[in-house]
């Protein structure tokens, strides 16, 4: 079983507005709404390429309602935590001349309610998949991913991180499965700018070092690099296509990745997927489809170091 954690999900409100000016009245020309958050992107995508997952995380008010009703929708199975106060996260994301968001707060997480998630954890068994996707509220303790990893590290499960500094480079000592910074974010770690392919590929082995398994770097327009475990490295540029939608494109090459890797046991399937699933979400209005998907991987070309 595959399952997503998604600590601060949201209802994401997407508005389409020709023209957008400040200061003025605006009219949308096309409205979306779905459930948001990384965990939650993964989950929405895996099942659209066939894989089920479990969607694990906090909700709270009407809002936590309606985001557990889409997702039951879109045939996605979640069992989250009810938060009594506060109201899960609208995000509202502006697409005009620019894109531009303003994202919600979310709700108060207590410990009694981080307790409860641990309770959920334990039903993982040894072969499952663990997505540990995105950043944390302010509310909740910043080594959290770190003691998820902590707590089942006498399970064989397969662990993805996608995070940021800290909450990624903590969890590098239980040796995740995969974890997936993009270049910036690489930058970041180690506090410089990553100007070549040589450059990236020198940090990305510096966290394998550190304890990671497999490190799949997103690079927007200029593909992506991965680093397995058994010393490969792919790269690969994009497929072409127009870009309609940034957001949850990264999170969709997490999960064209997890796809491709249970298809065939391959990483550079699994790399190749990933790609072209990530591409597929930028190159729609939505999250990709597996009709999407499959159309992309005849473009692909993998570069193998």
């Amino acid at each position: 079983m595959i399952y997503t954690v998604t600590f601060n999900p949201s209802l994401d409100y997407i508005v389409s507005v020709d023209n957008f000016t400040l200061g003025r009245v605006n009219r949308t020309r096309k409205e979306i709404i779905y459930p948001g958050g990384k965990g939650i992107n993964v989950s929405m995508v895996l099942q659209n390429l066939g894989y089920q997952s479990c969607a694990l995380g906090f909700m709270a008010g009407f809002t936590g309602r309606e985001i557990a009703r889409l997702l039951e929708v879109n045939g996605v199975e979640s069992d989250f935590i009810h938060v009594d106060e506060g109201l899960s996260r609208i995000n509202v994301k502006l697409r005009s001349n620019e894109e531009s968001e303003i994202n919600g707060q979310g709700p108060a997480i207590k410990k009694r309610d981080i307790a409860f998630l641990y309770e959920k954890l334990d039903r993982i068994q040894d072969g499952d998949i663990l997505v540990l996707a995105g950043s944390i509220p302010e509310v909740m303790p910043d080594d959290i991913y770190m003691d998820i990893m902590r707590y089942l590290q006498t399970k064989d499960v397969r662990i993805v991180v996608d995070a940021t500094k800290d909450l990624l480079v903590n969890v590098l000592p239980y040796h995740p499965f995969l974890i997936k910074p993009n270049n910036h974010e690489l930058g970041e770690i180690f506090g410089v700018e990553l100007k070549t392919t040589e450059e990236i590929v020198t940090c990305a082995k510096k966290l394998q070092e550190k304890g990671a398994r497999n490190v799949l770097i997103s690079m927007a327009g200029d593909g992506a690099i991965l680093l397995t475990e058994d010393g490969q490295i792919f790269q690969s540029l994009p497929p072409k296509g127009k870009v309609l939608n940034s957001v949850g494109a990264g999170d969709s090459m997490v999960a064209g990745f997890i796809a491709g890797y249970l298809e065939n046991q391959d990483y550079e399937y699994a790399f190749y997927m990933g790609v072209c699933t990530g591409s597929a979400s930028a190159f729609s209005e939505s999250l990709a489809t597996r009709d999407e998907v499959v159309e992309l991987m005849k473009q692909v070309k993998l570069q193998k170091k």
